[in-house]
């Protein structure tokens, strides 16, 4: 099939400036090649234009990156991942020492390990910074028992970058660029701030919806020590690239091995269903990649988010299509759903889901049995009924007012909360109630697991 280029570009063209996204690039790979898109502007205020070679924040995707590195040294047989993280990591530790003791690699990439999400502690820009991360992170609690139940974990992606280090006997990033950056030959994927500084750089934009956002305060937050969880630096195209590998089971554009053809296999294989399947539109995890099912089309991917900045990937490997988009603030994610519903509909007759809503008529739902307060690191959520509460407390407390949300039912566990309204996470919430291998009563919400407890 030909890639209609100006077809494509209209049409990213016109849905960017309906959702108020200042400045996109696209980049779809097919059997023809890589194509690459830019529409819009890199920065409101300097009025700099979008281009193709414009770098990005990619955010989480950046955990595809990580994981790749981890299956890496797995190939080569110096990382065990069924074996506890402590035989590499002596010092590792989290606030339960049993739990601690049976935590694998394995469970870290499909986020099953218990290890919580939004733990950022700025450890400066040395090169220790990650293993003092590590250190420090090892009085937070778990989300949930390891094994238990998924939940999405930050910390965990940086407990495997720091295995990265030590297996490697350098830094992550000085990893990323030696084992992935240079023998797939992306040029424009970067780890620090100064190093983007010889790219056009796209600035992250804030603000409410129903017009284009604002700059944000500073080009990026996000410390040092963030990075094997979310601070990945690139263009589309090589975003694309980094996925063609995956797709060339595990072969670069040359020939070069990077991923033995069995090891890509095992990180495309479901490890985990999981109960909330609306956040990232995720039915699953595999060993790094988020995994989805199309009406029977099985494909991978990720999202990603920053300060003002959104990226999306998405691959489906029986039809060899891959597509990339980043983009730099306002209503990202209804960019991302309207235009990938044409693209992946016409490249691999993909059919995507409908945005997540309650129905016209909700149905009635007792939600008695799941009425009370549930708690992880840094929130406390309360659940009354037809209603939930949103704190952040602890070292968190000051990071954002209480939110209040209204619950409207799809099902009995499935509900829409009202008044999120993040270019992330569209106009409603998911929020949904499931239940732990022990029994225990939990509710998602970001695909993060808070247990009931009272």
């Amino acid at each position: 099939m030909n890639f209609d280029l100006a077809h494509w570009q209209h049409r990213l063209d016109t849905l960017r400036a309906a959702h108020h996204v200042p400045g996109a690039t696209l980049a779809v790979l097919t059997g023809d090649g890589i194509h690459e898109l830019a529409s819009g502007l890199l920065h409101r205020g300097t009025g700099v234009e979008a281009t193709t070679d414009s770098v990005f924040q990619l955010g989480s995707v950046a955990k595809v990156y990580t994981a790749t590195l981890v299956m890496q040294l797995a190939d080569a047989g110096l990382l065990d991942l069924d074996a506890p993280v402590t035989e590499v990591l002596p010092g590792f530790g989290t606030a339960d020492p049993e739990a601690t003791k049976v935590i694998t690699p394995r469970m870290l990439l499909s986020h099953t390990g218990g290890l919580t999400c939004d733990f950022t502690l700025d450890t400066g820009r040395g090169d220790d910074c990650l293993a003092r991360y590590v250190d420090a992170a090892k009085d937070v609690a778990l989300d949930c028992p390891p094994g238990s139940a998924p939940s999405y974990s930050s910390v965990g992606y940086n407990v495997l970058g720091r295995i990265v280090e030590v297996l490697t006997g350098g830094t992550w990033d000085q990893a990323l660029k030696d084992r992935l950056l240079t023998p797939l030959g992306l040029t424009h994927t970067m780890t620090l701030p100064e190093e983007a500084l010889s790219f056009r750089a796209a600035m992250g934009h804030l603000g409410e919806g129903g017009g284009y956002p604002d700059p944000a305060p500073a080009w990026d937050l996000m410390p040092r020590s963030a990075g094997p969880y979310g601070r990945v630096i690139a263009s589309a195209a090589d975003v694309v690239r980094l996925a063609r590998m995956h797709l060339a089971g595990g072969s670069a554009a040359d020939g070069t091995r990077v991923l033995g053809a069995g090891t890509v296999t095992a990180m495309q294989r479901r490890v985990v269903d999981v109960p909330d399947k609306w956040t990232v539109s995720a039915d699953g995890w595999g060993l790094g990649w988020t995994l989805y099912d199309w009406d029977g089309i099985p494909g991978f991917g990720h999202d990603g988010a920053s300060i003002g900045q959104y990226a999306y990937l998405r691959v489906i490997p029986g039809a060899g299509v891959a597509v990339a988009l980043l983009t730099n603030g306002g209503g990202a994610r209804g960019l991302y759903a309207d235009l990938l519903r044409e693209l992946l509909a016409e490249l691999a007759g993909v059919r995507m889901p409908e945005a997540f809503a309650p129905p016209a008529e909700p149905p009635v739902v007792d939600m008695t049995p799941l009425l009370g307060t549930y708690r992880r690191e840094g929130v406390l959520i309360t659940v009354t009924e037809a209603h939930l509460r949103y704190e952040f407390v602890d070292g968190m407390k000051d990071f954002s007012p209480p939110l209040e949300v209204d619950l409207v039912p799809l099902s009995s566990t499935v509900f829409a909360g009202t008044g999120a309204g993040a270019s992330f996470s569209e106009a409603w919430m998911p929020v949904v109630f499931a239940t732990l291998a022990d029994g225990t009563g939990c509710v998602y919400i970001g695909m993060r697991a808070a247990p009931k407890v009272a």
